[in-house]
């Protein structure tokens, strides 16, 4: 039996616990409403606090206009967001919590302990003090024939109704922390234009061979700078470091190319990809290294003095690149510069660290309300947007939640 655990139409109900649906809590609780927040998990920012593991990267130092192209042709729209919550006023927002943060050399931005949960506690202990009413372990099941809230919780299922209510459950990535994409059929349902989740910062597989993959899986490719075509032909170059799976490629410098890489499998069934494994050294200098008489040397160790290859990448020449390639000068510098490497498949979507896809910017008006459910708005991860590793995804979550909590003060103000 469905019991009504909330007539209270004063309320406003958000649906998700992450950094975009606490953000709206902090907005609306701040502006005197009364907010519920609810959350499928036993407790909230679960994905958050994975996020800050190894290092809390909040957002990036990075200047406005490279910053906003990160996000590739959602620009525009993430765009809109952070004219009102940008990295700075991020930062402000963090330090107003009482966490200093610091920038690093890559010019990514940490709390000073680099750790999420002191940032978490204090942020959770200024919702409370606001007022904001945390529902954890209530699953959202859509709604009932009245249109009102289902939630199933430890006793049993029940209806919520709220004045208006923010869906921000993430995206379809890591379901184990509360992101399992589950949404998508039930909004789909309603009408609403939802683009089908895919995989997004995540690794790549690619048919190695039993001896590479047994003898150096695990292994990191360091020092390399990695290309690959966008789908205008443009060549997108990032330099970083990557890890040599069992089965493919993976880590923060894959990551950074994985849009581009996906859109490739996606419309030719592969993807190309080439590493520069010496960008230190020009095709030039290496070809006349390699030129030289080895004087007893191994071609590894000659590999390894002259050029600063190390075992793992020598092995992936030899996987990549045949015996005639191989024993000639000229082909084994062109291959050391820009080796050929195909994928053939992302990694499942569960594994990545985030996902593309989501609730369509045409299923959705200026203020993120979706047209089809006025009153119902989104925010979030769940939207159509996608973003690399370094902070930009942290920070579009929190200004998206930024916008929709104003948004539905706005729209409350309206339906008076």
């Amino acid at each position: 039996m469905t019991d009504t655990a909330n007539t209270d139409t004063r309320s406003i109900a958000i649906i998700g616990g992450g950094p975009a649906g606490l953000m709206a809590a902090e907005v609306l609780s701040a502006a005197g409403l009364q907010v519920d927040l609810y959350d499928a998990m036993p407790s909230v920012g679960r994905k958050f606090l994975l996020a800050g593991v190894g290092g809390m990267n909040i957002t990036h130092s990075e200047a406005a206009a490279p910053f906003l192209s990160r996000y590739r042709e959602a620009s525009p729209w993430v765009g809109e967001w952070l004219d009102e919550f940008d990295a700075q006023a991020l930062r402000d927002w963090i330090h107003g919590l009482g966490i200093d943060t610091f920038v690093g050399s890559s010019g990514r931005v940490f709390p000073t302990d680099m750790k999420a949960a002191p940032l978490l506690r204090a942020w959770l202990k200024r919702l409370r003090e606001q007022g904001v009413r945390l529902h954890t372990r209530h699953r959202w099941l859509g709604w009932d024939d009245s249109a009102a809230l289902r939630f199933n919780t430890p006793d049993g299922e029940i209806s919520v109704r709220a004045a208006a209510t923010l869906l921000a459950l993430g995206g379809g990535s890591w379901a184990r922390l509360g992101s399992d994409g589950s949404w998508a059929p039930l909004l789909s349902a309603r009408g609403v234009d939802v683009r089908s989740l895919r995989p997004s910062n995540c690794g790549f597989i690619s048919a190695w061979s039993p001896f590479l993959s047994e003898r150096f899986a695990g292994q990191p490719l360091k020092q390399i700078i990695a290309s690959t075509q966008s789908p205008e032909g443009e060549t997108i170059s990032r330099r970083g470091e990557a890890i040599l799976t069992h089965d493919g490629l993976e880590g923060s410098l894959i990551y950074a190319l994985s849009a581009a890489l996906r859109e490739q499998l996606e419309a030719k069934g592969h993807a190309q990809l080439s590493l520069d494994l010496a960008p230190d050294h020009t095709r030039a200098q290496l070809q006349q290294t390699l030129s030289q008489p080895r004087k007893g040397q191994s071609l590894s160790n000659l590999l390894r003095k002259k050029a600063g290859l190390d075992s793992v990448k020598v092995a992936l020449l030899h996987e990549c690149l045949s015996k005639d390639s191989i024993a000639d000068a000229g082909k084994l510098a062109a291959g050391i510069k820009a080796l050929p490497i195909t994928l053939t498949a992302t990694r499942p979507l569960d594994e990545a660290i985030s996902s593309a896809g989501g609730v369509c910017r045409s299923a959705l008006n200026d203020h993120l309300m979706l047209k089809a459910l006025p009153g119902t708005f989104c925010a979030g991860e769940m939207l159509d947007w996608e973003a690399p590793t370094g902070g930009y995804l942290l920070t579009a979550c929190f200004a998206s939640g930024r916008r929709t909590g104003n948004s539905i003060l706005t729209w409350l103000n309206s339906q008076r």
